[in-house]
C-alpha cells in the first residue's frame, strides 16, 4: 500500500481541524443541556440505533464495558435512559433512551443545528452552500469508510 499522497495528507490536516473546531463552537448549546461529549456519543447511539445492552452499546463506541459503567449510572439518574430486561435474555438489561432524553436531545441538537444554519445563511451565498452539501455527502463517505463496523460490510 503506497503512503497518501501530499495534497490527501493536506486535506486530513485541514478536516481533522475544521471538524474539531466546529464541535468545539456547537458544544455549548449540548452542554447547556448537560452533554458532555461522551454522554452525547452514548445517547446519541441509543436515539440512532435504539435500545441495546451495556456490552454492546461499549462494543459500538469502542471502549470496554467497565468504562461506561459510571456514565451510564449518570445517565439513568439524569432521566436521559432507563434499564429493562431485556426480552431475549432475561439476565441481560436493555438500555434505551427515554421519551424526555429524547426531547431533550433533540431540543439541544436543533439549538445547535439553528445557530450553525444562521451562520451559513449570513456567510455563503447559493454556490457555496451547495458546495458545502456536496462536501457533506464526502464527509459521509469518508465517515463511513473509517467505521470499524462497516469494514466488515464491504465486499
Amino acid at each position: 500500500m503506497q503512503p497518501p499522497s501530499s495534497d490527501a495528507a493536506q486535506c486530513a490536516v485541514r478536516l481533522r481541524g475544521a471538524v474539531t473546531l466546529l464541535s468545539r463552537r456547537l458544544r455549548p448549546a449540548l452542554q447547556d443541556a448537560g452533554l458532555s461529549a461522551a454522554k452525547l456519543s452514548v445517547v446519541g447511539r441509543l436515539y440512532r440505533a435504539g435500545p441495546m445492552t451495556p456490552t454492546a452499546l461499549a462494543q459500538s463506541e469502542g471502549v470496554m464495558p467497565q468504562s461506561l459503567t459510571r456514565l451510564l449510572a449518570e445517565l439513568e439518574a439524569e432521566g436521559w435512559l432507563a434499564r429493562e430486561p431485556d426480552p431475549a435474555d432475561g439476565r441481560r438489561s436493555l438500555l434505551r433512551l427515554t421519551g424526555p432524553g429524547a426531547r431533550r436531545l433533540i431540543t439541544a441538537v436543533q439549538a445547535g443545528e439553528a445557530s450553525l444554519a444562521e451562520v451559513i445563511d449570513a456567510r455563503l451565498n447559493a454556490p457555496q452552500r451547495a458546495l458545502l452539501l456536496e462536501a457533506c455527502t464526502l464527509l459521509d463517505d469518508i465517515a463511513g469508510a473509517l467505521d470499524p463496523a462497516a469494514a466488515g460490510r464491504r465486499e
